[in-house]
């Protein structure tokens, strides 16, 4: 497995870069803008290397920082986000950015990327919103707070339940109630009922 490559650049595309590696040519899948950052022909790179392999198809992706590379294999752990998907989002909008928009939970910037919709937008941030804070230090968790363990008997337990029968998956559930107790503030929230916890969830679900 290609972790890292170091080599001369032979050529470069809009979305790859050709690596000589002691004589042998490696053809790199790039970001737009790691293409702008490189030096010229003939020079000396290295780049972060992921190597994606599926039945007889090997590709090689490649990152200047090793925080790009982290990101971009976050990326791929969600469900509809496969490689090349990934690296379009890095294209589309500088990590640093990226983190930011994922830990903020703001669905809605993503979107405006290539090739994310509005489900794949709301699973990334909920997938990878506890997630991001290690690879960009600085960058704030200002997303909405998770919702507090359930316990059974518990109106929040019951909640869950009802929206995990109506076919909604723990994490999207929770993050419904944490929308819920953020807009209403932790004190109310504890004060809802069952009736009125699951009609406010269903509308941030909405």
């Amino acid at each position: 497995m290609i972790a890292a490559l170091s080599g001369r650049i032979l050529f470069k595309h809009n979305d790859r870069v050709v690596v000589d590696v002691s004589g042998v040519g490696y053809e790199v899948f790039v970001t737009t803008d790691c293409i702008s950052r490189l030096p010229d022909r003939g020079e000396e790179i290295f780049l972060h290397i992921h190597t994606y392999v599926r039945e007889d198809t090997l590709v090689l992706f490649g990152f200047l920082e090793e925080q790009e590379k982290d990101l971009f294999l976050m990326l791929k752990t969600v469900a509809g986000v496969g490689p090349k998907l990934a690296l379009a989002t890095l294209s589309g909008m500088a990590a640093g950015d990226l983190c930011r928009a994922i830990s903020e939970g703001d669905s809605k910037r993503l979107t405006a990327l290539p090739g994310i919709g509005k489900k794949t937008a709301e699973r990334i941030c909920i997938e990878l919103q506890d997630k991001v804070g290690r690879l960009a230090p600085g960058v704030s968790t200002g997303g909405v707070t998770p919702a507090a363990p359930s316990r059974p008997g518990s109106a929040v337990y019951d909640v869950l339940s009802a929206l995990a029968n109506l076919g909604y998956a723990d994490p999207v559930a929770r993050q419904a109630l944490a929308a819920v107790k953020k807009q209403v503030g932790e004190e109310a929230f504890n004060e809802l009922s069952f009736e009125e916890m699951i009609r406010d969830a269903l509308r941030a679900l909405a």
